[in-house]
């Protein structure tokens, strides 16, 4: 997992299974104990995340809203959706809206 932080915002990249949980936690709780009202995580460079991944960013959320706070999910691909909707994770977490871009040209 590659990761960075960019004020109530944790970037990450590549795979995120149970091995960098760890590391993951300490960077959402840190994030939240900074203060930040909303921690985002983007996940727009992610390659793929395993159920237990996801699982440590429902029980991060549920505390920060114990909080006031939030954790919002962004960058979300279409599988990791896929898995939050599966796995009825979906309701804990924020997930931001995917951007579509629509460079197909009809009509041509």
């Amino acid at each position: 997992m590659e990761h960075s932080t960019n004020g109530s915002t944790i970037v990450l990249g590549g795979t995120l299974d149970v091995r960098c949980t760890a590391t993951l936690r300490a960077l959402v709780y840190d994030a939240l104990a900074e203060g930040h009202g909303t921690v985002v995580v983007d996940l727009g460079g992610v390659d793929s995340v395993d159920l237990t991944t996801l699982k440590l960013l429902a029980v991060a959320s549920r505390s920060a809203q114990r909080q006031g706070r939030r954790v919002v999910l962004r960058g979300c691909t279409s599988g990791v959706r896929r898995l939050l909707h599966l796995s009825h994770l979906r309701g804990l977490l924020a997930v931001e809206p995917a951007h579509r871009s629509d460079t197909s040209v009809r009509g041509v």
